[in-house]
């Protein structure tokens, strides 16, 4: 994308970002220069000079919408159809914003969104649009990937040149089944993506049909050494029991009894790779259209 209209690609990413003593999410850009390189990533700024953000009123830990600004994706593209780059902005509780564009930079104030008369959100967290024409219509819909994992269709009803009309996200690709943590999981068990999915829309083996590859979070884990499964989860509920109940100790209102319970629990956590082994990864999955 060029964000600045100098006939150079750009690269725009969100970020995780201290304000000061908030902690923020802020748009990050790598420029493109003339030899094909990027400039060093720096913080998008709005028309008014200052960084863009989702603005929210609470501080972090209190109040309802602490979390809200902490943008997990932004995409740029003409939304309005007025020939400017806007952004269309997921954020970490999964709500979409607007940043409309104006002159090569984006208005400070977002727009929430909107589906109908709700603000558009994703089945559960970690927003990620992407906007595309995705049935071929010629107007622009959304899609994303989340938290739950899947990819979710919000689709645009208005028709081409016309301000969007936005349905309720629903699933185009189905989430998988959710695996609870201790579950033996290898490599080989996976049959697609599992939680906090990331996607992009491309026609990947160019035979003129929007493909989309998705890319997921993923702990395989395993007994460690020569132990049994059944070895192994026995071990795991005797160690998931204590972990739980140290952490019900660190939420009491004895100060010596919470000190302990942390020491405990950090303990606890280095000894699991006693019993098992655990490699957090992820994986693409290319899901080519028929």
């Amino acid at each position: 994308m060029d964000l600045d209209r100098d006939g150079r690609r750009d690269i725009l990413s969100g970020s995780y970002s201290r304000m000061g003593e908030d902690m923020a999410g802020l748009f990050q850009v790598l420029y493109g220069k003339a030899d094909g390189t990027f400039r060093k990533a720096e913080v998008l700024n709005g028309t008014d000079g200052k960084p863009l953000i989702i603005p929210v009123t609470s501080k972090p830990g209190k109040g309802d919408d602490w979390v809200n600004n902490i943008c997990t994706r932004p995409f740029a593209a003409d939304w309005d159809g007025d020939g400017h780059l806007d952004l269309v902005v997921g954020s970490f509780p999964g709500l979409l914003y607007l940043f409309k564009g104006k002159d090569g930079k984006f208005l400070p104030k977002p727009e929430p969104i909107k589906a109908g008369d709700e603000h558009l959100k994703v089945e559960g967290h970690h927003g990620d649009p992407f906007v595309v024409d995705w049935d071929g219509d010629g107007d622009l819909d959304i899609l994303s990937g989340s938290s739950e994992g899947g990819v979710q269709w919000a689709e645009n009803l208005a028709g081409p040149g016309k301000t969007p009309r936005l349905e309720k996200f629903r699933a185009l690709i189905q989430h998988a089944p959710q695996v609870d943590y201790g579950a033996i999981l290898r490599d080989t068990d996976l049959k697609g993506p599992l939680s906090d999915t990331r996607i992009w829309v491309d026609d990947v083996n160019s035979d003129g049909k929007l493909d989309i590859l998705v890319g997921d979070n993923v702990s395989l884990i395993a007994p460690a050494g020569n132990l049994s499964e059944g070895e192994f989860k026995q071990k795991f509920a005797d160690w998931n029991k204590a972990v739980g109940e140290a952490a019900t100790e660190m939420s009491s209102g004895d100060a010596k009894k919470q000190t302990e319970a942390r020491e405990r629990y950090q303990k606890l956590y280095q000894e699991r790779s006693q019993f098992m082994e655990e490699e957090r990864t992820g994986f693409v999955w290319l899901y080519l259209r028929k």
